[in-house]
């Protein structure tokens, strides 16, 4: 098996795969773009399709699609940051509604953009549950919801204990935030199928290709990757949850990684038992949340719960048994039925992390060098449209997207090491101390 057909499960079943080459020589083009995930792809495809004659290249440490992009729970969702009263808290309740109202033009655009490319994902838009799994949790949940309606959002109900069991019974929902614009697929297909669109319209793609150095020189950008350099007259760090790794944004956000069981395909006394015939993607309410599926062979996949932080520069912590045997353990509690089951596939990867928990993009400086990052676990449907919205930066063209109040925002910066690692830590402590409170 191909090593990096282990990262996910999404990986390994995506299908045919043939690498791009590796970057030798010198190379010169309009853009560069530093990361072939979501963001970088995305970017690369609307400025080709804007700009056809403009020279695009992409440069990809590993292949498309490796990190969060190929490793996620595969949810496109209008959830923005970590919850919608965080956002308005930080930023204030009209941003909190434009953020919104952004993310759920997210979710619409990747429905349109996957059915209009004809993109083979496993695509489905079964709608979104958000359960309250004790008393506290229906408190939240209920005045999330009292305060989105009070500022003019729609589609969103309250479900009762008795109304979410119908749907989905597990015996520690007690109500549910119910929203139909959600989006569930196979990430990495998706990944594949717009790296495939970007090699049609003549985008250059490397991989294999890890970025060594990414600097000024005059009126122009210096690359070096792989086994060559490219120069660029403009560039984007598409690097999210890596970008840490570049001096440039070392202190913009930190990694967290998430981890994900999956288990055997379930037979048709789980279905009887639990129903889940509308297929909804579901979230809890903790602030360490648990997120879970199903995949379109019928099999559970659970993620969520405890973070892994890391030191400094180690991407390394991909595996975490104890994670690994919690979220295991939380799914016979969610589905008793289940108390026999067998898990099959279970990977992790890094999601990136502002320090108030918000997507942040933004221009380097005055240099034509920009960033995407920050979009803390909730990014499919959000780095398709950011890439949009990047493409029209780097086109240098004002539009709606480029408006919106995250573009140029002035980030708070996580402290150097070894401080950053403490906050780290007090930070996921304390989510993890309010959880087990809340949870009781």
């Amino acid at each position: 098996m191909e090593t990096f057909r282990r990262k996910s499960f999404w990986l390994e079943t995506a299908g045919e795969f043939k690498s791009q080459p590796e970057l030798k020589g010198h190379l010169k083009v309009d853009i560069a773009i530093i990361g072939g995930g979501f963001t970088g792809l995305s970017t690369a495809y609307h400025i080709k399709k804007a700009q056809p004659s403009l020279d695009v290249a992409i440069v990809e440490s590993q292949i498309c699609g490796y990190g969060a992009s190929g490793r996620n729970a595969g949810f496109g969702m209008t959830l923005f940051g970590l919850t919608f009263s965080l956002t308005a808290l930080r930023f204030g309740k009209d941003k909190a509604v434009q953020a919104h109202h952004y993310m759920e033009k997210a979710v619409d655009y990747l429905s349109e953009f996957i059915t209009e490319n004809k993109i083979d994902c496993d695509y489905e838009r079964p709608g979104f549950l958000r359960v309250a799994t004790s008393k506290p949790y229906v408190k939240r949940i209920k005045h999330e919801i009292d305060l989105v309606r009070s500022l003019g959002i729609e589609g969103i109900e309250w479900l009762s204990q008795e109304e979410v069991r119908r749907e989905v019974n597990s015996p520690l929902y007690l109500g549910a935030w119910w929203e139909p614009r959600c989006v569930l697929l196979n990430p990495a297909k998706l990944a594949w199928g717009i790296r495939n669109l970007n090699l049609e319209l003549g985008v250059k793609i490397f991989e294999f290709s890890p970025v060594f150095e990414a600097r000024k020189e005059n009126s122009n950008f210096k690359i070096k990757a792989g086994k060559g350099e490219i120069t660029a007259k403009k560039i984007l760090f598409a690097t999210n949850a890596f970008s840490h790794l570049f001096p440039q944004l070392k202190r913009k956000q930190v990694p967290a990684f998430t981890y994900i069981v999956l288990t055997e395909p379930l037979d048709e006394k789980f279905f009887n038992d639990v129903g889940w015939k509308n297929r909804q993607g579901i979230e809890d309410a903790r602030n360490l949340v648990h997120y879970y599926r199903l995949t379109k062979d019928n099999r559970l996949l659970m993620g969520g719960g405890d973070v892994g932080v890391a030191f400094g520069k180690n991407m390394n912590l991909d595996e975490n048994e104890r994670i690994f045997k919690e979220l295991k353990n939380y799914v016979k509690k969610l589905f008793p039925v289940l108390k026999d089951v067998k898990f099959t596939h279970q990977w992790g990867g890094p999601v990136s992390v502002t320090i108030d928990m918000a997507p942040a993009i933004g221009k380097i400086g005055n240099e034509n060098a920009y960033y995407s990052l920050g979009c803390v676990g909730h990014g499919v449907s959000l780095t398709n449209l950011n890439g949009k919205l990047l493409a029209d930066l780097l086109l240098e063209r004002k539009t709606d997207l480029t408006e919106i109040f995250f573009v140029n925002r002035k980030t708070i910066p996580w402290p150097p090491e070894p401080l950053r690692f403490g906050i780290s830590h007090l930070i996921r402590g304390y989510m993890r101390l309010e959880d087990k409170i809340l949870d009781a």
